[in-house]
């Protein structure tokens, strides 16, 4: 089956605002540049196009107060589960008030809200896939703790068979943004793009025993965000431009691959076209 499977994402109009937030918040955020508002604007409209030309239908995050520039990488705020989402608790401070503004938009739309995630605990959903129907795996590094984890595994117990833990590396330090979805990105239920070099041993292993195959992420295009492979529907993906090799090896492992050109709206800031959507459910 090729279902798409549903999404929220937030247009680069509402997350960046004007042209004075960019400036007064792109430093503060670690965003490596401050993005311009009306390429961003132009560069988003494309973005999705091309989900939609894929057969994602996007439903949108309004503009909302308390959130900053970050918000328009949606993914990192919730988590879903299948009945429902998890409101994450951000481990970098200044995005904080987004999982609020999820929620309410989440009730707006009927989305359950499955439990919240409580100090002491922290937990970002760039850190938690799904690999079955009732397996997940979440990473421990700067974003996630073990509290987060603990009450993660709370909240999914009805709902997994297995939460797998995966220690991340130190990288580039607390500062950087590296979730566990910057070194896997399952584009099938057999199918994943990975960076290993950087995936633990065991958990490359376990993957492997799962029966899930890897397309394997060129060196020269790890920084290039080539892990970060969004599908919207199985082997029916959406990635950077400028990752040539991967894409070739997407395409000869059966993937139809897309791409967009996202310099204002995801290199500046950190964020591939995972990060820019939150699915609502696992590939079908």
């Amino acid at each position: 089956m090729n279902r798409p499977v549903p999404l929220f994402v937030k247009h680069a109009r509402d997350a960046f605002v004007s042209r004075e937030a960019v400036a007064a918040e792109w430093q503060a955020l670690n965003f490596v540049a401050p993005p311009d508002l009306a390429r961003a604007v132009d560069e988003y409209d494309r973005f999705v196009d091309r989900i939609t030309r894929l057969g994602g239908q996007p439903t949108f995050f309004p503009r909302a107060p308390g959130v900053g520039l970050d918000s328009i990488y949606v993914r990192d705020a919730s988590v879903a589960c299948p009945d429902g989402v998890v409101l994450c608790r951000m481990g970098k401070p200044l995005r904080a008030g987004e999982p609020a503004a999820q929620e309410a938009a989440f009730r707006a739309a009927g989305v359950p809200i499955l439990g919240t995630i409580e100090p002491p605990g922290v937990l970002e959903g760039g850190d938690v896939t799904w690999l079955g129907d009732r397996i997940a795996a979440v990473g421990r590094g700067y974003r996630t703790n073990d509290e987060g984890i603990r009450q993660l595994r709370a909240l999914l117990a009805d709902a997994v068979d297995d939460l797998i833990g995966v220690s991340l590396p130190h990288w580039r330090g607390p500062a950087d943004v590296f979730h566990l979805m910057s070194i896997i990105s399952p584009v099938d239920r057999d199918l994943a793009v990975v960076y290993s070099p950087l995936l633990p041993v065991p958990f490359r292993e376990r993957l492997l025993n799962l029966g899930i195959a890897l397309v394997e992420v060129p060196d020269e295009e790890f920084d290039t965000m080539g892990t970060n492979v969004l599908a919207v529907a199985p082997r029916r993906c959406l990635m950077l431009a400028g990752n040539p090799g991967t894409r070739r090896r997407l395409e000869q492992a059966g993937v139809e691959v897309l791409e967009y050109e996202g310099r204002e709206i995801s290199q500046k800031g950190g964020g591939g076209p995972t990060c820019l959507t939150r699915p609502l459910g696992r590939l079908q």
